[in-house]
Order: structure tokens, then sequence, then C-alpha cells
């Protein structure tokens, strides 16, 4: 049962009545009994990395499960009964055994390194966020294992922490000879690279409310964020695969180990795969399948997934590979183990998202909104009630949304929602229609007394909108946020709430500009998203009336390439760009390598800086090229969230 809280003063509050009450509901409703997740969690484990403490080169800590030692006992008031068990879950750390041959490290970062052994060495799946917890983990593994070389790796899919540390396992220089393969699905490298160049700052601002990582270490701030603790903060690292898997059922041999592979694209990540190991009757299902729901569409923000994909991968491989199979694992958190066990997983999470698309459209076609839908749809008790199938992380209510957007757009088909009043002209008329600020509190803190947070946050949203600097309007707010993310069940909602609560009282601060990823991810880039990024900064307001042509070399450019020298043109408010070829001789042109117009690009050097170090020269009128560069926007990683912008 939740035990109290009794923290006072202008920070965290403590756990109010409604708070109590839902999570009092929680515990009457689930089924607690159910402890065989706990059993598996634990099961197979070897040895740890003790104290639980990662850190760089120059002794800065990259990852700190120590941190987390609260998390042990009853669930306190101002945690979701239901979060608290799986943060308690994901706790569990240290080299595990699997099944013969196969191993994991597992919470030492946001995702699992799994090592199999091969004839000469290891082949490593995944291996985490960075450099410096990879490189960690594959040190347990030898340290435990045996010292045997890194003989292949594999990617399961695009998301950053199953391949950034992949620098902490395998020289690139291996890799680049032939000597290690790198295995991925199709696809891979150009999402991996590209997912977070256009929106990469706003995603960024988006990733730190959703991860949680500014919140304090406590059951009053950050408890995890659902599919793992937290994520690593180390160098990030990219090498281009040498293999990629195109269709199921291809059968590869790594270091004498089998492996065939399932295609699972436009699922959890547009390019993903599992595989199955005949020899040790195991299954990976990569990131397909977990032990919480997932995200149809996740709130740090990119493009909505495919529900009907998803759940028809997970069927695939339950068809193809369950009935053969003794064991499961997959690349966050801990294995199933038994085929029963293994069928029942897949089968829940296969009719989990179909469920969520099929009621979602049913309503949808009854002429519900997205806001009404996710009011609507409920689980069945049987999805409901199976642990794996909990909003930790993905939730019911977004999930629904993510359907009814992916077929339907934003727009809800009421005329009034057409063209709506930006939120700051609202929400003055808000508070003008409701009799003023001092009304709209009264209003607010009736609804907070009485546990009605979500209308709370509304009227206070409306507040905030004419006034963000109003003081008691902030602080009213940041309580009502407290409570629903001490209500929270998703680690994700928990952290939105939270962080929003520490920004009105304290204030936004700074975040990691894109560029600050690593130079793998830049040097990954075409020429093409470059100058789309650039055309991205450029104000279209300011360069409306401006007539531009700048020439571009690139010296690095192979001489038969269409990208060696190219026009750019600023014209009607936009940067295209053509050929020199078919435009003619432009005034002045830009000489320098892709990775030093990249680092122009991403504001990691001034053109000054780049001219007076001679990783770039101007031939002929520098006039216009300084003109275009001054019509750039710099993006500010600590723009509002919580506040909307004034006009």
């Amino acid at each position: 049962m939740p035990k109290s809280s009794n923290t006072a003063g202008s920070g965290p509050r403590d756990a109010g009545p409604a708070t109590l009450a839902r999570h009092a509901a929680a515990v009457d409703g689930l089924p607690w009994g159910d402890r065989r997740a706990f059993d598996d969690a634990a099961r197979g484990w070897i040895a740890s990395i003790e104290p639980p403490v990662i850190r760089d080169a120059a002794g800065t800590v990259v990852w700190d499960l120590s941190a987390y030692s609260f998390v042990d006992g009853d669930a306190p008031a101002t945690v979701h009964p239901s979060l608290w068990r799986l943060a308690q879950l994901n706790r569990h750390h240290g080299l595990f055994k699997v099944t013969e041959g196969v191993y994991q490290v597992r919470g030492y970062d946001a995702a699992n390194l799994t090592v199999i052994v091969g004839e000469r060495g290891y082949v490593v799946i995944d291996p985490l966020t960075c450099v410096e917890t990879a490189a960690a983990a594959i040190e347990l593994v030898r340290r435990e294992l045996g010292d045997r070389p890194v003989t292949a790796v594999i990617h399961t899919h695009c998301h950053t922490d199953h391949f950034g540390g992949v620098k902490g396992v395998v020289d690139e220089a291996d890799v680049l000879a032939g000597r290690v393969p790198v295995v991925a699905p199709a696809g891979f490298y150009e999402h991996a690279v590209s997912e977070n160049i256009s929106a990469g700052v706003a995603m960024s601002r988006r990733a730190g409310f959703m991860f949680g990582g500014r919140l304090p270490r406590n059951a009053q701030g950050h408890v995890m964020i659902g599919i793992s603790v937290g994520v690593a903060s180390g160098k990030r690292t990219l090498i281009r695969p040498t293999h990629e898997i195109t269709a199921t059922g291809e059968e590869l041999v790594l270091d004498g180990v089998r492996f065939v592979f399932q295609s699972a694209p436009d699922t959890e990540a547009p390019a993903e795969m599992n595989f199955y190991l005949p020899d040790h009757r195991a299954l990976c299902m990569a990131e397909t399948v977990s032990h919480q729901m997932h995200n149809l569409y996740t709130p740090r923000g990119a493009p909505v997934r495919d529900a009907v994909a998803w759940s028809a991968a997970i069927d695939e491989a339950l068809q193809l590979y369950a009935e053969k199979s003794d064991v499961m694992f997959i690349c966050h958190q801990w294995p199933v183990w038994g085929k029963e066990r293994i069928v029942e997983h897949l089968e829940m999470h296969r009719d989990l998202y179909r469920y969520i698309h099929d009621e979602t459209l049913r309503l949808a076609n009854h002429g519900h909104t997205p806001n009404e839908i996710a009011e609507l749809v409920e689980l069945p008790e049987s999805l409901d009630s199976f642990w794996a199938n909990r909003g930790c992380y993905g939730s019911t209510s977004h999930n629904t949304k993510a359907v009814y957007q992916r077929y339907l757009g934003w727009f809800d088909g009421n005329p009034a929602n057409l063209n709506p009043l930006p939120p700051a002209d609202a929400g003055r008329r808000y508070v003008d229609s409701m009799g003023g600020f001092e009304a709209v509190v009264a209003h607010a803190e009736t609804a907070h007394t009485a546990g009605d947070d979500r209308w709370a946050a509304e009227l206070l949203k409306h507040a905030l909108a004419a006034d963000p600097e109003h003081e008691a309007v902030r602080q009213l707010q940041a309580d009502v946020f407290e409570q629903l993310g001490y209500q929270a069940e998703s680690g994700p909602w928990r952290n939105f709430y939270l962080l929003g609560a520490q920004e009105l009282r304290r204030g936004a601060a700074g975040g990691r500009s894109f560029h600050s990823a690593g130079a793998d991810f830049v040097a990954g880039m075409t020429t093409e998203q470059v100058l789309d990024y650039l055309a991205i900064r450029l104000n279209g307001r300011r360069a409306g009336s401006a007539d531009l042509r700048i020439g571009l070399e690139l010296t690095d450019a192979r001489p038969d390439s269409s990208e060696e020298r190219l026009v750019l043109i600023v014209r009607h408010g936009i940067l295209r760009h053509t050929s020199e070829s078919s435009t003619g001789k432009p005034a002045g042109t830009l000489r320098t390598t892709r990775a030093g117009l990249a680092d122009l690009a991403y504001g990691v050097v001034t053109l000054d800086e780049m001219l007076a170090k001679e990783v770039a020269t101007v031939d002929g009128d520098q006039t216009e090229l300084d003109e275009f560069l001054a019509l750039l926007d710099n993006f500010s990683p600590a723009f509002n969230v919580v506040v909307p912008n004034q006009p």
C-alpha cells in the first residue's frame, strides 16, 4: 500500500487526497499476486559492476544506478504503485545468463547489451547508447566469461540507445577492413542519422521532458522513464553497417552462430528486425515486445507508428518461432522463459496494439473526436490485467490519438477548430471573460482542492498564456502538475508533469544543441540533409525580398559527383540549390569540406572562425554569403514549453 510523504515548503508537495485515492484504487485493481516478473528479472545473475556507476575518461559520471537506491519497499504516496513496481524490476543489474551461450548485460543504460558466444569470440547485439557504458558492459562480459574479441555486431533497430556505444565494443578500422561485420535492418543508417535532424532542437527539448533527466532522483522526482531507469549521457557513435537485412527468413552465420532474421519495419522504429537462434531455441524480439505498453506516438516527437504493422509483425514472429522457442529475450528489460509464456506474451502484445487501433477507428467512424476517443477506449480486462500491457511507458490515451492522427490528421472536423486563436490571445480572452486573474485562480484552487486537477490545469493554462510571469498562477500550476505527475502510471507522463512543475518554480535550464550528439552523425549526413537544415534555419519572413546566389564547392566530393559544385539560391523566402552548370558561376563561392559545411550549418563554428582556421575559403565576392548567413536563425534549446510564446 502507498506510504505517506512529508515534504513541505516551496518545493515539492505531499501527495494530496485525490492522489492517495487513485493509488488506493490501483492497488485494489491490479494483479499483485503475479510475481513471475520478479523471478525472471533476477534469473541467471552472474555478476555486477559495483558500485553501479560508470564514468567517462574525464571522470564525469555518465550512468549512476546507485542514485535509485530509494526504489525499494512499498510504493510511496507520490508514485503510482504500478510504476513503482516496474521501477523496482528495472533496477536489477549485472551480467545474466539467458540460455547456454546467450548472455545479457542489463541495468547500465537504457537498453541491454546482449552477447552470443561464437566460435572465436562474442557477437554483440545492441551496444547501448554511448561508448562508456558499452565498454563497461563488454569489460564485465570478458571478466566473467573470458577475454575474447567481438567478432560481429548486430543493431536491431535505428534508435540511438541500441547503437550509440558501438565504438566502445569494436574498432571501426576492423569493420572497414572486413574483419568485424556490422548487421542492421534495411534503412538503418539513413534513419539513424536523419531522425534528429530537421526537428532536432525541438525533439531534444521535448525529450528532456519525456525522460526527465533534470529531475532529482527521489520519490517526488525521477523514478524511471518506463522502459528503463534512464538514458546514459556519454559519447554517442555510429558505424555504417556492412550488411543489411531486407527480408524475413534471411539467414546468416556469424562466428559460427546461425541467425534467422525477421524484418519488422515501421513498427517500434522505421528500421527494425527480430531474429531467431535455431541452435539455441531462443527468440530475440528487439523492441517490438516489452514489459509495458509502448508508444504509438512518442511524446518527444516522431512520426506516428503503425499499430497494424506492429501487431502483424508480432503475430508473424508468433507463427514462425514461438512453438520452437524455449526463451524470448528483448533489448530492454528481462527475458521470458517457456513456450507457453512466450506465446502468452506475444499474443497479449499483438492484441494490445490491434485493439487500440480497431477501437479508435470504430469510434472515429461514429464521429468521435480524438479527445473523446481517448476517454472512451478502455482495454478489456484480459489485456489490461496483463502486467506487460500496463501503461508505464506508452498510454492508451496517447496511443488512441496516435491512431486517429495517422488516419485523419490533427483536425477533429469541428468548424470551431478550423482556425482557432493562438494560445496567448485566447488566454487573455478567457481570463477577461472569467472575471480576471483572481477569479481564474480562485476557480483553479477550488478544482485543485477537489482533486479535479485536469480542469485546474486547463484553467491555469489559459491564465499563463495571458501572463506567463504571473507568480501566483505559476506556483498553483506547479502544484497541479505535481499531483498529476504523482498520479501518472506512465513514466513519461510523470516526467513531463514534474519537470513542468520544476520549470514553473525555477525557470528553464539550457539544453544541448544538435551537434553535441557526435561527429559520426554529422559525418553520416548527406549534403542534401545539411542544406535542408540550412533551409530550415533561414528566416523566411526576413528573407522574403532577398535575391542571393552563393557558390558552394565541396573539396572532398568525388570529381564526378553532382555535389562538387553547387549554387545556393535564396529567393521568395526559401533556400534551394542546384548545380553550377545549370545557372552559371556566382559572384562568390564558399570552398570547404562537407564536414565543414555541416559545422557551419549547425552552428559549431562561424564563417570567420572557419576562414581563420583555414578550413574554408571564399573565392570572389563574399557579400552575398554574409547576407545569407545573417538571415539564419539560431535555435535555443530552452524554448518555452509550459507557457506559450507571446506574439
